[in-house]
């Protein structure tokens, strides 16, 4: 969302009008109305994608359970709406992607946030939740901050990954940082910003036990096939970057591996018009290529492996109780300066060998990221189902560390920084 904006640095702040209570001249002061019983409990909230629109639902359904009478208004999806959000704004329409896109989209969003922040201030929430979305929501929790409005940020941008030093900045627009995963509190410990481990609602609705047979009986797959999944990534920039190396990996393997089935799961139309593009011109379809729309769980949990680019997918791979291998790409110059700044602070990049503290799936990343690396990697996994017996118990065990009913747990986390119900 807004990648490429400095949203949340004072820059952008200015931009907003943010500053502390009465000292903008272009504002009047705003007093904070009292709860209890002139008006009930409000609750703002912004959600800026598909994901984030579930999650919002997920803790709004919670919080209204402990909340009977709150109100809830922002910017939300259809899921949001669904449980009773006042939806200001649509979450499509913070919905923008690539640098190009976001200069272009620039003063639209900034715009859009200025408006927001005003009517918020209006409203005045109890407490304001910006769910992901981090370049466009931290900028407006902070201004609401200064403001005395109590502020959340629901999931944690990847400070564990690369610039730990955000999480200070992130501190300084959220009274309190909900992270998906454990090992997040303990770096914002550090810049003492408060913090919670609520888990991740995809390990709270993917099963410990997956039902592979199910699976492929729902996508037409012959059950004693073996199955590759490919999975080149969820954007039309991932698609043109990897999708012809994975493809093409995929191809390698149907060469040696004798009635092999390829699902190649398309996240959007886009994403399957390029696929098809791409497989109208290989030589010859890797195996047999069944091009889904969307049904990516159901492909990795039918799949006997998984070929997929770094990302969210990775741990869904894993909650799906599969063996999978990992390569990216990204352009070679953002690469060199990455490296020599010294910004990527990791060594692992994959969720699931993050979450363990070590590899359990091969990762193959720029030069590494070759048709026939990939391919060699992947038919690893076909010729040593010991290797792949001995995941199960785990990934069982890195499924069960997540799962904590995490809607449940944020909605406490945010109850907490609220005024107590009259």
């Amino acid at each position: 969302m807004m990648s490429g904006t400095a949203s949340h640095g004072s820059g952008a702040d200015a931009a907003d009008g943010a500053s502390p209570v009465g000292t903008h001249p272009g504002f009047a002061t705003v007093d904070p109305p009292m709860p209890g019983a002139n008006r009930p409990l409000r609750v703002g909230l912004c959600a800026g994608e598909a994901s984030g629109d579930l999650l919002g639902a997920g803790l709004v359904q919670q919080l209204r359970a402990r909340f009977p009478g709150a109100e809830f208004a922002g910017i939300g999806g259809a899921a949001m709406r669904a449980s009773g959000v006042d939806t200001w704004h649509d979450a499509s329409e913070l919905a923008v992607m690539g640098l190009s896109e976001v200069l272009r989209h620039l003063p639209r969003l900034l715009s859009l946030r200025r408006g927001l922040r005003r009517r918020l201030l209006e409203w005045w929430p109890d407490v304001f939740v910006g769910i992901d979305a981090p370049d466009f929501n931290l900028g407006l929790e902070r201004a609401l901050k200064r403001r005395g409005v109590p502020t959340v940020h629901y999931v944690s941008p990847s400070v564990w990954a690369w610039r730990e030093g955000r999480a200070a900045k992130i501190g300084r627009s959220a009274d309190r940082v909900l992270c998906l995963f454990p090992m997040e509190p303990a770096i914002y410990a550090r810049h003492g910003v408060d913090a919670r481990f609520v888990g991740h609602p995809m390990a709270d609705a993917m099963p410990l036990n997956p039902d592979r047979r199910r699976a492929r009986a729902e996508l037409g797959l012959d059950d004693g096939a073996p199955v590759l999944a490919v999975l080149p990534g969820s954007r039309l920039g991932e698609i043109e970057r990897l999708g012809a190396i994975f493809l093409e990996a995929a191809g390698r393997v149907a060469d040696r591996l004798p009635g092999l089935r390829v699902v190649v799961p398309a996240a959007t139309p886009g994403c399957g018009e390029a696929l098809r593009t791409l497989l109208a011109g290989m030589p010859a379809p890797p195996g047999v290529v069944h091009l889904l729309e969307g049904q990516a769980r159901e492909a990795m949990t039918a799949a006997d492996v998984v070929l997929l680019a770094s990302g969210t997918a990775t741990l869904e791979a894993m909650l799906a109780k599969r063996p999978m291998v990992v390569g990216y790409r990204i352009a070679p110059s953002t690469y060199r300066i990455v490296r020599a700044l010294g910004l990527l602070k990791v060594d692992r990049y994959a969720l699931p060998n993050v979450l363990a503290g070590t590899t359990i799936a091969p990762e193959l990343m720029q030069d590494d990221c070759t048709p026939g690396r990939l391919a060699d990697a992947v038919l690893a996994w076909f010729a040593d189902p010991a290797a792949v017996a001995a995941l199960e118990p785990v990934y069982r065990d890195l499924h069960l560390a997540l799962r904590r009913d995490a809607s449940a747990s944020a909605a406490d986390a945010v109850a907490g920084l609220m005024a107590p119900a009259p």
